[in-house]
């Protein structure tokens, strides 16, 4: 009696130890979707950090956004008067130039200007008039929205 009862034992605990050591044939998709997720993380967080342009205080409005779907021409002026295509700085002799040298679809090129809030209007209104006085007609002001409080 002994004997089978021990046989029994044993038998049963030789099933049990080749069923923990069979492969597992799933695939664990746990660590692949962390790691999913903190990528769409670092990349929400980064995006906002890639716009061109250069840094300015933009006065804010309550105009609502424009849609876009290609990238257009920035000209920046900055609170000490320097004037910025894309991201390089130009004096104001050299802007109708550099713009019409960039513009791919010619004088219908998308251009936008963008000043800070401490610039002056006249100088503002100095490169706007430039830009206007070459040709472009597709010109408009770059401000950041008002938060209603």
């Amino acid at each position: 009696m002994g004997m089978s009862t021990g046989g029994a034992a044993s038998g049963g605990s030789r099933r049990r130890r080749s069923r923990k050591r069979a492969l597992m044939s799933e695939i664990n998709v746990t660590p692949m979707v962390d790691v999913m997720l903190v990528l769409l993380i670092i990349f929400m967080v980064a995006a906002p950090l890639l716009t061109v342009g250069v840094p300015l205080e933009l006065p804010k409005t309550q105009a609502k956004a424009l849609n876009a779907e290609t990238q257009p021409i920035t000209v920046a002026v900055k609170s000490d008067g320097q004037i910025y295509i894309q991201e390089e700085t130009y004096p104001i002799e050299e802007l109708v130039a550099k713009l019409t040298e960039i513009a791919k679809t010619g004088y219908q090129e998308r251009i936008f200007v963008r000043a800070d809030r401490s610039v002056d209007y006249g100088t503002v209104m100095q490169v706007m008039s430039r830009i206007s006085l070459a040709g472009f007609t597709n010109i408009g002001l770059v401000t950041d929205q008002e938060t209603t409080s």
